[in-house]
């Protein structure tokens, strides 16, 4: 007898531990992820249908933009989380392409999957993709357009097209391109950043328009404030307007009327002569992220400046960077060169109600280093999902000014890879072919899914598609009736397609190297 027979077995986890080996791991990750990325197919393309989130705290939204969804959605398989990484990815680096990236991951693994459970090897299968990804980005190479103010408007309206924005396309991809002009004098790169979001709560999604300044809600603290001033100077401030409290307790014993009367004029000097620098800097306008004493209030109300206390940290930077003012910290160190300027200052007075902010607007700003977008429209639902819709029109026209570059969409891009890796594939002699098919159908699956949420048979669309690649004049892809058609004025940046096509094949390749799942909770 050997030595140690008999003895039980080495155990170094615990015995609920689950141990998943073979084809079985990358099934039963392909089948999550697959799960994953069904859910938002629905939403894609002009055609797609919203999904409606009910949240942990009882409130709803409805909204068919991937990246809020995925950011709602409490997930907790493994491989979903590997998705949803992915996908916070792709909405950091580009704002936009959320959906498409979840849709070719999903459909990469799916091809995937058939091919494992013919026996092909799962690093055969990353080798394929690999080769597939370098065919694909020569071909983005190929077809690359260069910027217009033409090319940038049909990136803004493809951008907005299903995001709620369809009764003013024309008019938001005019202001999107428009907003991110009007900053680029003062911003090397214009970025969605620069571009603020301002809900009027009031008429229809028609009465939006440009601000070129700031606009905000605060309650203006008297009625008597100037109104409606043109042409004047901006002090931007970051803390109060009033005399500074002592940091310590201290006690003054007073025993004469005198004394009082002296202690009360000190004070008072002490305020006049802040409102006198306030007045002597020239500003007209005083925006302050702190408190403003009501004497002080008084004596500028009495000099026609309008002062506007208690604003944020935000509207502090963004004030400042429209009106091209220097923050300080306190007016008593505020000079002449401090000051910013704006063309038109005007507020509204709201009835009192549970919202009693009256609206401020400055506008008319020289060369703004921010400006502002104005939403009209009274439905709460509806005019968040306009501004999610706007803030990826704005990510994708300022990708496109920086790379310069564009791809067409409709489903014609993807359409062109899966040709031009297709036939990449007929010079491949291993079985690693099988894997560059598998890649050319998966990319299929951005125009298939036009041509099924707008209710077309898909395989035949697809097999018309695959006909009409052929033909290397003009980009082919998916219309709005999901027909196939010459694709005009329907852009992406080339970032957007790029990096979502890069991202799609990494996760899908991280899965598929996997090989065991390993379980402490025996699921």
């Amino acid at each position: 007898m050997s030595d140690g027979a008999g003895q039980p077995p080495v155990v170094i986890v615990p015995e609920q531990t689950t141990i998943t080996s073979g084809t079985a791991v990358q099934e039963k990750l392909i089948t999550a992820a697959r799960v994953f990325s069904d859910l938002l197919k629905p939403t894609f393309g002009p055609r797609g249908l919203d999904k409606m989130l009910y949240k942990t705290n009882g409130t709803t939204a409805v909204t068919n933009d991937g990246a809020k969804i995925v950011a709602e959605l409490l997930v907790k398989h493994p491989a979903a989380k590997m998705m949803v990484s992915m996908a916070n990815s792709q909405e950091e680096n580009c704002g936009d392409g959320v959906t498409t990236t979840m849709l070719l991951c999903g459909a990469l693994l799916q091809e995937a999957n058939l091919l494992l459970r013919k026996g092909l090897h799962p690093l055969t299968l990353v080798e394929g993709f690999r080769k597939s990804l370098l065919v694909a980005e020569s071909q983005m190479d190929l077809d690359s357009h260069e910027i217009s103010e033409e090319v940038l408007l049909g990136v803004a309206e493809t951008a907005l097209t299903g995001k709620g924005t369809e009764g003013a396309l024309d008019l938001f991809s005019s202001m999107i391109v428009t907003a991110l002009t009007s900053i680029s004098k003062t911003q090397k790169q214009p970025r969605a950043e620069n571009i603020a979001m301002f809900k009027s709560k009031k008429g229809s999604i028609n009465d939006s328009r440009i601000i070129t300044g700031v606009a905000f809600r605060r309650r203006v603290l008297m009625d008597s404030l100037p109104n409606q001033l043109s042409d004047v100077q901006v002090a931007v401030i970051s803390g109060d307007i009033k005399i500074r409290k002592m940091t310590r307790t201290a006690e003054i014993k007073i025993s004469s009327a005198d004394q009082l009367d002296a202690f009360v004029d000190a004070e008072k000097d002490r305020k006049i002569s802040i409102a006198e620098a306030i007045i002597n800097s020239g500003a007209k306008i005083v925006l302050c992220g702190g408190e403003i004493d009501r004497d002080i209030l008084h004596h500028l109300a009495d000099m026609d400046i309008l002062a506007i206390g208690e604003l944020d940290s935000s509207e502090v930077e963004n004030s400042a960077s429209a009106t091209g003012a220097n923050v300080t910290d306190s007016i008593l160190d505020i000079g002449p060169q401090d000051l910013g300027f704006c063309g038109q200052v005007s507020w509204e007075r709201n009835e009192a109600s549970d919202m009693v902010e009256d609206i401020i607007r400055i506008d008319g700003c020289i060369n703004p280093g921010l400006v502002t977008i104005e939403v009209g429209g009274a439905g709460e639902l509806a005019t968040e999902e306009i501004i999610r819709g706007l803030h990826d029109g704005l990510r994708a026209v300022s990708l496109a000014m920086e790379d310069e570059k564009v791809l067409p969409g409709g489903g014609a891009i993807h359409s062109r890879i899966a040709r031009s890796v297709r036939t990449a594939s007929e010079s491949e002699p291993g079985r690693s072919r099988l894997a560059m098919d598998a890649f050319s159908r998966a990319m299929e699956t951005i125009p298939s899914a036009l041509i099924e949420n707008s209710g077309n048979d898909p395989l035949d669309g697809i097999l018309e598609l695959r006909s009409a690649t052929r033909n290397q004049e003009y980009f082919t892809g998916i219309d709005t009736q999901g027909k196939v058609s010459a694709i005009q004025g329907v852009w992406h940046p080339r970032t957007v397609i790029q990096e979502s096509l890069q991202s799609a094949c990494e996760t899908s390749i991280g899965m598929l190297r996997i090989d065991q799942v390993i379980s402490s909770r025996g699921d």
